[in-house]
């Protein structure tokens, strides 16, 4: 009979193609990690995996039931997360992932709330980009999504939380710092600095921008929000940020903030879940607390 666990010994290779970093995701030896998996090989009379000096490659064999052993652990954490919904969907373990251009601003708004409406969860927190935090969603590491929604995530079911709008970032003695606020067209003709590959955000404001006939500062690709922040504090360019990332830093008296007329460029932030998710009591309690949260938080920030 095939384990579980060998299986996820599998998938741990085929994740990180070293015996070493393999084992130690899956908190045991090496050596226990090595040899369960020749246990896998003969039982299956299959060479799975090449076992190289410097590196460690699976066979064409073991490519092909890598795809199955995931598709079962996916199955058997399934199983596993209904029977604890049953016993009670407001209770457990609840891994959630986010987008860092998110994450440190909108978690201080909406935690404090979960903790109090949901005392039995035990909420797990990941930051990560997009692509990464989506493929862990499809292969059930993570349970729950909160990020900006496009258009290529239709594959996973939904709710809508809120729209967050971006805001021109500029230092105060830039040209337009004194505007009360600006049609998305006042900025054609001007470079706006931007994330780097890989932020959803960047893809999304710049999305805007061109079709405002802005253009994109090439001298610099910032890694976070924080960077693109300090450079607009210095006077060395401008740019977009979200309504959230805006409220209460430190660098509010050295940065101008101007909103856009309607309609105006916003990211729709949205919960997203495998189609057929078991919890779905709980995520709806989520959902309605974090609606709440931002309702209550864009009151007070009027």
């Amino acid at each position: 009979m095939i384990k579980i666990r060998d299986l996820e010994y599998l998938s741990a290779i085929g994740e990180h193609r070293h015996f070493g970093r393999a084992a130690e995701s899956c908190f045991v030896s090496q050596p226990t990690l090595s040899g369960q998996i020749m246990k896998l090989e003969e039982q299956l009379s299959l060479t799975l995996v090449e076992r190289q000096t410097r590196k460690v490659m699976l066979t064409p064999a073991g490519e092909q039931l890598l795809v199955e052993a995931r598709n079962v652990l996916k199955a058997a954490n399934a199983f596993e997360t209904s029977a604890k919904a049953l016993l009670d969907p407001f209770a457990g373990d609840l891994h959630v992932g986010l987008i860092p251009t998110l994450a440190p601003y909108l978690l201080p708004h909406i935690m404090a709330p979960l903790n109090i409406e949901l005392p039995n969860i035990n909420f797990y927190l990941y930051e990560n980009q997009t692509k990464t935090l989506l493929k862990e969603l499809e292969d059930g590491k993570l349970d729950l999504l909160i990020l900006p929604w496009l258009e290529d995530m239709d594959k996973f079911d939904r709710y809508d939380l809120f729209e967050e709008p971006l805001v021109l970032t500029v230092a105060p003695q830039h040209a337009l710092a004194n505007a009360d606020e600006l049609n998305l067209f006042d900025l054609k003709g001007q470079n706006i600095l931007s994330l780097e590959d890989g932020h959803c955000l960047r893809d999304q404001a710049m999305g805007y921008c061109f079709t405002a006939g802005v253009s994109e500062d090439q001298r610099f690709k910032a890694t976070s929000l924080e960077t693109l922040r300090y450079m607009v504090a210095s006077n060395m360019g401008i740019t977009l940020l979200p309504k959230l990332a805006t409220l209460n830093t430190s660098l509010n008296k050295t940065i101008s903030y101007i909103p856009f007329m309607k309609p105006e460029p916003v990211r729709q932030i949205s919960l997203l879940m495998r189609s057929g998710y078991s919890r779905m009591e709980c995520v709806r309690s989520i959902v309605k607390s974090v609606k709440a949260s931002i309702s209550s938080g864009s009151k007070q920030n009027r």
